[in-house]
């Protein structure tokens, strides 16, 4: 059989004349032409140095040996019609990653496990493609799909590569949306606070605010507050009740860093001689899921910077933890709509603070329960 890699340098340069839909017909009907044009030999011919090849658009050289070539170019307008040289044993085109960490899933676990479908390909070729595209190019492209516009380059790239690749993939596996939570309980703790936050100083909860997002509508509810912790802990936890989180609806609980469970919750817990409540024992924590799925350092992973990025504006007071908490839930309802699949990602393991793997099977947060008195 003949290899064949799509030259993407040049079907960039064709792509400012097509749509997305327009660009997918172009590859998939040049696939379906090279198949029914194989000849039942393989061809091979000598390596041209400094040819380019690769499906991703890279200056790649070429040594001095023989390769597989493809009797027809792809049908792009703007495509070279000379066959395009192939190294032998290179690998296909590169499977288009996942969301989160890598693999490929599309939805609520819907797996793509043929990467040697054509889609891929379709995938890959358009990845290149927007990669290439000027700022300007990227919202006009999301503006024609009714996506929204406002964000950092990289954020725009990475929102129009998942909606290419979600339009793709469900066509091809069929719908299946993200929708393993339920709903997301996002909670950001306001606690007492000492300049330098020495190690020996205890930090006390001042504020217990909780809002939940529903992950199909993205509407946002919240609790209303009450007074001393453990008033506060049994409202929130009847609420949750009454919302049947564990029972009917898979959720999880959402956080802005790791200090609001490993810490806050776990030092007041002792300090109001509760146990710490298993429902609260693993969660999400956003700035670690921002930033593996945005492809940003730590560093700009703070709040404020992630609103900025996502070119939003933070709407309220800050440092109250009722509107920390709505802000952190408008975060995470940008990155639903950008493709993300939220994961638990941390938990609480014998007191001590987890990371909890991608490739670990996903679980729902249990009933919420309230704690037992500590002896």
């Amino acid at each position: 059989a003949l290899a064949f890699r799509a030259p993407a340098h040049r079907a960039c340069a064709a792509y400012g004349r097509l749509t997305l839909p327009e660009l997918s017909s172009y590859v998939t009907r040049g696939m379906e032409d090279e198949q029914s044009h194989q000849p039942g030999g393989e061809a091979v011919a000598p390596a041209r140095r400094g040819s380019r090849g690769s499906a991703c658009g890279e200056e790649a050289q070429r040594p001095n040996s023989e390769v597989r070539i493809r009797p027809r170019a792809l049908v792009f307008e703007g495509f070279p019609q000379e066959p395009q040289p192939v190294r032998p044993g290179a690998p296909a085109l590169a499977a288009f990653p996942g969301p989160n960490s890598g693999s490929l899933l599309l939805g609520g676990g819907c797996h793509a496990s043929d990467f040697s479908d054509p889609v891929y390909k379709e995938i890959a070729i358009t990845n290149g493609c927007i990669n290439r595209m000027s700022k300007e190019e990227l919202r006009a492209k999301l503006s024609e799909f009714k996506l929204e516009t406002r964000g950092v380059k990289d954020v725009l790239k990475k929102r129009l590569k998942n909606y290419y690749k979600k339009q793709k993939l469900m066509l091809k596996e069929g719908s299946c949306a993200d929708s393993y939570y339920d709903y997301i309980c996002v909670i950001d703790f306001e606690a007492t606070c000492e300049e330098g936050n020495p190690p020996e100083f205890i930090h006390e909860i001042i504020e217990f605010p909780v809002v939940l997002l529903n992950t199909h509508t993205l509407e946002i509810d919240q609790v209303d507050k009450a007074d001393t912790f453990p008033q506060v802990l049994k409202k929130v936890i009847d609420w949750m009740k009454l919302k049947e989180l564990g029972t009917k609806y898979k959720y999880s609980i959402l956080t802005d860093g790791s200090w609001d469970m490993s810490k806050f919750l776990n030092i007041q817990c002792q300090l109001s001689r509760l146990k710490y409540p298993p429902f609260a024992k693993k969660w999400i924590n956003i700035r670690k899921s921002y930033g593996n799925f945005y492809k940003v350092p730590r560093s700009q992973t703070k709040l404020t910077i992630m609103l900025e990025k996502l070119g939003m504006d933070y709407d309220g007071r800050p440092h109250s933890g009722l509107d920390d908490s709505k802000n952190i839930a408008r975060i995470a309802v940008r990155m639903l709509q950008d493709g993300c699949e939220l994961r638990v990602n941390e938990k609480m393991h014998a007191g001590q603070l987890m990371s909890v793997s991608s490739s670990l099977p996903i679980e729902g947060t249990p009933a919420p329960q309230m704690p037992h008195s500590r002896k």
